[in-house]
């Protein structure tokens, strides 16, 4: 079966789509507005809903990015549904274990275990300097701090035994034995505890990571319970899977790890007008504005290209002395594709280097069922173009198709993201029971 989440990010992953007459660029600051996206992607049946999240306000006159801290937001959007998991970004860098683990197992209460975390290092100075520092730390100095912030997140979690709660109101609220202080003293952190929220619902609401770089990839190998990828087409997507299916081995581990993905979909009853919805949206983008990013993209001025013409012929990736990740996709998209330079910058204006499918909702479902059978994808973070729109058209249109062929669930069979997911419950871990080398307190 696919795992397909819904990545909410304000009017769309298009930077036009916020211009579209018909976005909702007025609601983003009305939580109805979210509640209604999760509502749709729960009548799809998907997993769950995911929120990425930033730490700066950056280039505002472009359009929308963050609006609702996402946290509070999926507070509210645990209310509005009843089976959907719900996804936030937690910054490792920023955030303190002990914050982190008190505000994402309150959710996991809150929603009866609908919670999932998408713990990231972070990456532009912009977001350090509201976090006291000068400028982002290092690479290895944040992954480190990751780490240790997975660990201590954990063993709070853990802090509490799943039977401590009594409720005996002529004795104890709770049994004192089977709560303790985790006492972690390490680089990043020092936390006595016990966490002040008792043991999640689903244990540990589930762990999802991205690890694109090498210490990233084997963070997400040893620690994540499921990845989201960027993958521009199959070949690169099978790199990254099997790479990361290798490493999980490596690691020890038995656990699926589905890895999931990005995937821009414009569906349309026709091939021809899908693609009259994504060149609808293209010639929204400012052209001038959007030339100008792309000659940083490309190490060049491309502010006289012709809009609809090819795009002009660019060194190859060895002479090319800018970052080479993304002009690699660039390249590819220009080899595979052959766009126009309007083309192009739509392409790099809705999701950039993520799987982009154009067509009928036969057409992406094939492509899907492709991926998912040939070692691309176990599923995919749905990316839509423009919402509410472009979730709209694939739960109505390609949800069915791929229901029919037994790729995807006619309904919920668990109450639990980590059940949509078919992820193990974690074994309580009372870190001073673990100590002690026996584990009172644990259900």
């Amino acid at each position: 079966m696919l795992r397909l989440n819904l990545f909410i990010f304000a009017c769309g992953h298009h930077r036009a789509a916020w211009r579209h007459p018909d976005s909702c660029v007025e609601r983003l600051g009305d939580i109805g507005y979210f509640e209604d996206l999760a509502r749709t992607a729960e009548r799809g049946k998907l997993d769950a809903v995911f929120f990425a999240d930033g730490q700066s306000a950056d280039n505002v006159a472009d359009g929308p990015r963050w609006f609702l801290e996402p946290l509070t937001a999926l507070a509210a959007m645990s209310r509005a549904t009843e089976r959907i998991g719900l996804i936030s970004t937690v910054s490792s860098t920023f955030y303190t274990p002990f914050h982190a683990a008190r505000l994402v197992a309150s959710l996991d209460h809150i929603s009866r275990g609908r919670i999932g975390w998408n713990v990231v290092t972070s990456m532009f100075d912009a977001e350090a300097r509201n976090h006291g520092f000068d400028s982002m730390p290092d690479h290895a100095w944040r992954y480190a701090r990751a780490e240790e912030f997975i660990q201590v997140v954990l063993d709070l979690w853990d802090s509490w035994g799943e039977g401590a709660l009594l409720h005996d109101r002529k004795g104890a609220y709770a049994d004192s034995s089977a709560i303790h202080p985790i006492h972690h003293k390490g680089e990043h952190f020092q936390v006595d505890g016990p966490l002040t929220v008792p043991h999640p619902p689903q244990g540990h609401p589930v762990l999802f990571q991205a690890g694109a770089s090498d210490q990233g990839r084997d963070l997400a190998a040893r620690r994540a319970e499921a990845i989201y990828a960027v993958a521009y087409d199959l070949p690169a997507a099978q790199e990254y899977y099997r790479d990361i299916k290798r490493r999980v081995r490596s690691a020890g581990r038995s656990d699926p790890v589905p890895i999931m993905p990005g995937l821009v979909a414009y569906v349309g009853s026709t091939d021809q007008e899908a693609r009259a919805k994504q060149r609808e949206l293209d010639e929204l983008l400012p052209s001038a504005d959007a030339l100008r990013q792309l000659s940083m993209y490309v190490g060049q001025n491309c502010e006289q290209w012709e809009l609809d013409a090819p795009v002009p012929a660019l060194p190859p990736l060895e002479k090319f002395s800018g970052p080479k990740g993304r002009y690699a996709t660039i390249l590819r998209i220009i080899e595979t594709e052959r766009p126009t330079v309007r083309q192009l910058l739509g392409r790099l204006a809705s999701g950039g280097g993520h799987c982009t499918m154009v067509g009928t909702p036969e057409r992406i479902a094939d492509e899907m069922e492709r991926w998912l059978l040939n070692e691309g994808a176990d599923g995919f973070n749905l990316m839509p173009p423009s919402l509410p729109g472009g979730i709209e058209d694939f739960v109505d249109h390609v949800i069915p198709v791929l229901q029919r062929r037994g790729l995807f669930r006619k309904d919920y069979e668990t109450s639990t993201l980590r059940g949509h997911l078919g992820l193990a419950r974690p074994a309580c871990r009372n870190t001073s029971a673990v100590a002690a080398g026996v584990r009172e307190g644990c259900g």
